[in-house]
């Protein structure tokens, strides 16, 4: 678990919460049902409209990353690319291919394949680019649901609170349902805002930083494949896997 996003998610909604008692408000006050639903539906709306659904599938599977982010452990990554290289050079690539069961790794599968099926360096390098470069922009596209869905949280509060206006602007001839418009219309502005910079925001920039991980793992990788295919000397390998392992 990464106790970092737990502490800090806690810390901001606490904030909330003690910051409206201690001003003499209630909890019942921020509970606004009808505030909640133009700003929530709204931006879930918006951010559809914005992006195909399994663009954005994918992009609220990723939220589980940020309290369970994926292991990207590059010490026992690199003892496994070592051994790839030992035994492509001692036993022929050929024997690679029982190795191909011990991952899940789908990248790692293909590039082995690669190797296995005698594909020429130059082409294996483009092929494996070419499988990274869209899974990175696949994963992108994901995560700038978060970045989008913050740009829309704080106008459908804007929305929100306009609505409440007319609503209370509707019932000056009943001065006790004037109170609730208002209501309305101030929570649905923290609602929109909140969200917005409470926990949208740091979403998105969380998830580019755990994605950027995985890309930096996968062009890794990718150099790796490329040494074992050309038959490099093991030590040209080891150079050029401590290079990530130096900015990991």
């Amino acid at each position: 678990m990464d106790i970092a996003s737990i502490i800090g998610l806690t810390i901001a909604i606490s904030s909330i919460i003690i910051g409206q008692l201690l001003h003499g408000g209630s909890l019942e006050m921020l509970l606004q049902p009808a505030a909640f639903v133009i700003v929530v539906g709204g931006t879930v709306g918006a951010v559809l409209l914005q992006v195909n659904i399994h663009t954005f599938l994918h992009g609220v599977k990723m939220l589980r990353w940020i309290f369970r982010p994926p292991k990207h452990e590059l010490l026992p990554l690199i003892e496994d690319i070592k051994r790839w290289s030992i035994t492509g050079k001692r036993d022929g690539l050929m024997k690679l291919e029982p190795l191909l069961e011990e991952t899940d790794d789908l990248f790692i599968q293909r590039g082995l394949q690669l190797i296995i099926d005698g594909t020429p360096p130059p082409k294996l390098k483009e092929i494996l680019e070419i499988e990274l470069s869209n899974f990175e922009r696949f994963e992108r596209q994901s995560i700038k649901i978060w970045e989008a869905a913050a740009g829309y949280a704080p106008t459908m509060g804007i929305l929100g609170a306009v609505f409440g206006l007319i609503h209370a602007m509707g019932t000056l001839g009943d001065p006790s349902k004037i109170g609730g418009g208002i209501a309305i219309a101030f929570v649905a502005t923290v609602y929109g805002v909140g969200l917005a910079n409470l926990f949208l925001l740091p979403v998105s920039n969380k998830l580019r930083s755990i994605n950027g991980l995985e890309i930096s793992k996968r062009e890794m990788l990718l150099d790796a494949f490329v040494s074992i295919a050309s038959g490099e000397n093991r030590r040209v390998l080891e150079d050029h896997i401590a290079a990530y392992l130096k900015h990991s």
